[in-house]
């Protein structure tokens, strides 16, 4: 009885140990899941190829490969903002684990629909003023990413364009007054705009049809230049912008990079494409199980002078050596 009672111990523990590696060659079959992110913007996709080309370089760059360890659904509302809310929903009902937002207007559609979903500002003029987090430290909710505040840039975009105008008395100011911060920017500009004796017109550009309106206004008020304080609005259109500009024969300053490659003259505000790519470094963190709450949020730290001497050929604009010098790109 003993030996029988051995033998039977022998298979028992035989048995276990090829039910065991069964089991364990079903676990290593089963498939990965795979995580999938929503990446919403209020433009078109042609507005933000750089933009995007940059965050897809940030994930890889963590080695996500997009199709394979990683699915994005990309959505965008082709600058028709109203649509920004169904668009936010739509990502909800595909059970996205992270949303990544191009911009403040973005954000607030995405917020308005969820609170538990992680979201990621790949950018935001205000996002404490925006109410979207506690602080920049300490976000304390399911919003985190990175700010591109920095109020004082309207002001150095000034400074800049009186250095290629000397004569810089009457400037243009194209702003869009349901955008969040730009109060603030106008405000900031007004006061610089005081310091060196120049004179501001506000514009306020609310949809494409107030484009040849505000520039006829910017003409008849004698503008001799014009500063774009940005906004989904207006960079959805800044092809028409830097073409009037050129036609109304008027130096401008921009803040996004897209500016000078449509033909503006001058470009200064933060890398935004730089943003987009460090914005997949939030993504990568949260799918590894950090909690936007903890996760602080970045402001800009890199800037950059970009200037297109072919527009100013264009209107016979001469661009001192000293500035062009300070420039990280100039176009020829």
């Amino acid at each position: 009885m003993k030996v029988i009672r051995s033998q039977w111990s022998v298979v028992s523990i035989t048995l276990c140990a090829v039910l065991s590696a069964l089991c364990s060659h079903a676990v290593a079959q089963q498939p990965t899941k795979v995580p999938r992110i929503g990446f919403l913007a209020g433009v078109s996709p042609s507005t933000i190829p750089a933009r995007t080309q940059a965050f897809r370089q940030g994930l890889r760059e963590l080695r996500y490969v997009e199709g394979k360890n990683i699915f994005i659904e990309w959505r965008y509302a082709d600058a028709k903002l109203d649509r920004l809310n169904d668009l936010a929903a739509e990502l909800m009902r595909l059970k996205v684990e992270v949303i990544v937002s191009a911009a403040s207007t973005v954000t607030r559609a995405v917020k308005a629909e969820t609170s538990t979903i992680p979201i990621v500002m790949a950018q935001d003029n205000d996002p404490v003023g925006n109410g979207f987090v506690a602080s920049l430290a300490r976000p304390g909710g399911n919003i985190t990413g990175l700010s591109t505040h920095y109020p004082e840039i309207s002001g150095k975009q000034l400074e800049l364009l009186k250095e290629v105008v000397p004569k810089l008395f009457r400037v243009a100011v194209l702003g869009t007054s349901s955008r969040s911060g730009n109060a603030q920017l106008v405000r900031n500009t007004e006061l610089v705009a005081g310091m060196l004796g120049v004179r501001v017109q506000y514009l306020d550009v609310l949809s494409s049809q107030d484009l040849e309106t505000a520039f006829r206004a910017a003409s008849k008020g004698r503008a001799d230049g014009v500063l774009v304080l940005g906004g989904p609005v207006l960079n959805s259109y800044r092809i028409q912008i830097t073409d009037l500009a050129a036609k109304n024969r008027l130096p401008a300053v921009y803040g996004q990079a897209e500016y000078t490659d449509a033909g503006g003259l001058m470009v200064y505000g933060a890398s935004v494409t730089e943003m987009f790519r460090r914005a997949a470094t939030y993504v990568d963190k949260i799918l590894k199980g950090a909690k936007p709450a903890d996760l602080p949020v970045e402001q800009p730290t890199k800037f950059e002078l970009i200037i297109n001497l072919k527009a100013a050929m264009q209107i016979s604009l001469t661009v001192p050596p000293n500035l062009l010098a300070r420039a990280d790109k100039v176009i020829r």
